[in-house]
């Protein structure tokens, strides 16, 4: 399957392809140092300027969070869970590092596929 990713939009000059990257893409949002075994929030977000829809044929299904090649949780979602509307799909995950970080999520849209965030280090202390 292939894999999108997000590409810096300020550098694209059509406004359609703007929008369909944006939309799509997840972004991991957590401080980048924490404390061993401590719970550790990451917040995961799909889209930024752009709304994704949230229709019966075109939604975000589910959302991954993980740490290297190891998938550490995921959210499935259902059609409509935006109330049917266009937003930004936001999620908070609690994990509870050992070791340093190397987190990445992964977002399925229905209709466009597969879509992965850069990937955010952090240093477990």
């Amino acid at each position: 399957m292939k894999i999108n990713k997000y590409e810096d939009i300020s550098q694209i000059d059509r406004e359609s392809k703007k929008d369909y990257i944006d939309r799509h893409s997840a972004f991991v949002y957590c401080e980048n140092k924490t404390k061993k075994e401590e719970q550790f929030k990451v917040k995961v977000k799909i889209g930024d300027e752009y709304q994704h829809p949230d229709d019966p044929d075109h939604y975000i299904s589910w959302v991954q969070l993980w740490n290297g090649e190891k998938m550490l949780t995921q959210a499935n979602f259902t059609e409509g869970v935006l109330g049917g509307v266009a937003g930004n799909l936001e999620m908070d995950f609690y994990i509870v590092p050992q070791k340093n970080l190397k987190l990445t999520a992964q977002a399925f849209c229905t209709k466009h596929g597969l879509w992965q965030s850069d990937e955010v280090l952090v240093e477990v202390e």
